[in-house]
């Protein structure tokens, strides 16, 4: 790709607490803001990737501004609420990697995000969002940014990270993210995530009903098996590294999205994508927290 990107990742950003022991360890994270991240790695710096969302007038909003700017992510989109504070989580991490997590998001700023209209999104060649930044809309936003999806002419890639506490009832989640799907040039299911919401009984399923659906590329999450291509075209299945550690599996799949797209973005090659932002997710679960250090 010769022409400069423009990529808009639309979400919520979060304080970030993950425990060693008795003493928590402060940092930054969320779906779309971890896969901002790993796409800036990703892209050359011709290309330009953009946050879109909401965070307080507060201490920890500034440091969370200054944390997403020194990534290389511009926050010219990110609004300060006056009032409302960012949302927070804590991580729990079982001894094989495997994590739980504790929320307090439910009166964040970022769930005002768009109360201004779209017309932010204009300038931007590429939407990123996921079924997590549907969920925090209140319903009339959420349909209104369907709606201008749906006639906006830009590339629209989503991840159905699903999330079952964020959203009123599983069929709310199941027409949002089905409508979502049928908008998107690219999907980055999780196989998981897709059995638990439509009641898929195999990876298969997933795929089948996805394809009906008008998803005709991208990549489908496996865990450990590695992700598998979804597209119209014959793609020879990679081989992948085995993971050789796994401390925490935040942020497995979110990376794997930012460096999937970086690597097709720039090279239009989906099997080297698959394998790249695989790569991508076996460093980062060897790494504790979302997102690893740049060196």
């Amino acid at each position: 790709m010769t022409t400069p990107l423009k990529v808009a990742c639309i979400g919520e950003a979060m304080i970030e607490l993950a425990f060693e022991g008795a003493t928590p360890r402060v940092s930054f994270a969320g779906d779309t803001l971890n896969t901002a991240i790993y796409l800036r790695r990703s892209l050359k710096a011709a290309h330009s990737v953009s946050f879109f969302s909401v965070v307080g007038n507060d201490v920890f909003s500034q440091r969370m501004l200054d944390f997403i700017s020194d990534h290389g992510i511009l926050t010219t989109n990110i609004s300060k609420h006056p009032n409302l504070l960012p949302g927070l989580y804590a991580i729990d991490t079982a001894p094989d990697g495997e994590r739980s997590f504790l929320y307090w998001r439910e009166n964040s700023a970022a769930r005002t995000l768009f109360e201004a209209g779209f017309s932010a999104l204009e300038g931007f060649d590429v939407i990123y969002f996921s079924a997590i930044t549907l969920a925090i809309l209140p319903k009339v936003v959420r349909d209104g940014f369907m709606d201008w999806l749906a006639s906006c002419g830009k590339t629209i890639v989503f991840d159905s990270n699903y999330r079952p506490k964020l959203w009123p009832d599983t069929a709310t989640a199941q027409s949002s993210v089905e409508a979502a799907w049928r908008l998107a040039d690219i999907g980055l299911p999780s196989v998981d995530d897709e059995m638990a919401l439509f009641s898929d009984e195999s990876e298969q399923d997933v795929i089948a009903r996805l394809t009906q659906w008008g998803l005709n590329f991208g990549a489908l999450k496996r865990g450990s098996r590695g992700p598998r291509s979804i597209a119209t075209e014959s793609v020879q299945q990679p081989v992948y590294q085995k993971a050789h550690s796994v401390v925490d599996t935040t942020a497995a799949g979110d990376s794997f999205n930012g460096a999937f797209l970086g690597s097709y973005f720039q090279n239009s090659n989906i099997a080297k994508a698959l394998v790249d932002g695989h790569n991508c997710s076996l460093k980062v679960i060897a790494h504790k927290g979302a997102i690893t250090p740049t060196r």
